[in-house]
């Protein structure tokens, strides 16, 4: 398993460095748009560029409770597999979609013998809460109800980053309060925006030019949220009775206006009897895990461990 650095390593801070010169010259996302954001980033105009579709995924479409839900599977290779991996992506609520995330997904599916599963939901603001809470319930109701006689395996593993982190939270409290389900073995939640009236941090980040800041983040959750009640478990997770939810690895950088979010979440989840990892990393940014580069090669490579870990010879 790969080593956190006590320090922030050169190749970092030349990389944050890197992102700041970028976004400066950009406009914000309110004057951008959802639908000229969501162009961009087919289009490789955002700082992950354009997607990289993987010639292994294969896709399916469920019904939803709004319309489809697109389904995008990706198999291990060179291993046989041992379940079903329920991916939710991030993008504020706002933007991305299952395909965004196909090197990720192939690469843990191949470390772990997982089969992964990327959901699509609807976005908002044309979709606001709570259509893609709605959504996400539906896809994991559908892999936990199909998922032995479709894919062969049962689904026992869920994942997400930054919008997905909360919708996954949400999705494994759904299924348990509405449901009497907890099919989930183990959990990652990446940098997921928990509490969304806003942590100490987020509030005191301020705009710096980083890939998230108080203010995208505040129109992110306009945006989804609208006039929900913040405190409603069901928009902001942090509110609700965590017992008896799935181990879970929490990953976030410093540099991340989500890392109070993060602790508070991590810490919460353990008092409430759950097993519960923290790894924080120096000076990573919103996102950081997605690059290509040793900082997120190694995050990547240890929630590959954490789910090997959990999932013993499942």
């Amino acid at each position: 398993m790969s080593v956190i650095p006590s320090e922030i390593p050169a190749e970092v801070l030349a990389f944050n460095a890197r992102v700041a010169d970028q976004i400066r010259n950009v406009p914000p996302v309110w004057e951008v748009g959802a639908a000229a954001g969501r162009r961009a980033r087919e289009e490789g105009k955002s700082l992950l560029g354009p997607p990289r579709l993987s010639p292994r995924a294969s896709e399916r479409t469920i019904d939803g409770p709004g319309g489809p839900i697109r389904l995008r599977i990706i198999h291990p290779e060179g291993r046989a597999a041992r379940g079903i991996f329920l991916h939710i992506h991030g993008g504020g609520w706002v933007w991305g979609g299952p395909h965004h995330h196909d090197p990720q997904m192939t690469a843990l599916a191949d470390a772990t013998g997982l089969i992964t599963v990327s959901t699509s939901y609807r976005l908002a603001p044309e979709h606001p809460y709570p259509a893609a809470p709605d959504d996400c319930e539906t896809a994991a109701l559908w892999l936990w109800r199909n998922g032995g006689d479709v894919l062969g395996h049962d689904l026992v593993a869920i994942g997400g980053e930054s919008a997905g982190g909360h919708l996954t939270a949400v999705t494994c409290l759904r299924l348990r309060d509405g449901h009497g389900r907890t099919p989930f073995r183990t959990a990652l939640l990446t940098y997921g925006a928990f509490d969304l009236r806003g942590t100490p941090s987020m509030r005191a980040f301020g705009d710096r030019p980083l890939t998230l800041n108080t203010s995208s983040t505040d129109w992110f959750v306009e945006l989804f949220a609208g006039d929900g009640d913040l405190e409603n478990p069901d928009i902001s997770p942090i509110w609700a009775d965590l017992s008896g939810l799935p181990p879970a690895l929490f990953t976030v950088g410093t540099l991340d206006p989500l890392l109070d979010d993060t602790l508070f979440m991590a810490a919460r989840w353990k008092a409430a009897g759950n097993h519960s990892q923290l790894d924080v990393w120096p000076g990573a940014l919103h996102a950081f895990d997605l690059f290509d580069n040793a900082y997120g090669r190694a995050a990547r490579g240890r929630m590959h461990s954490f789910l090997n870990s959990a999932l013993g010879g499942c």
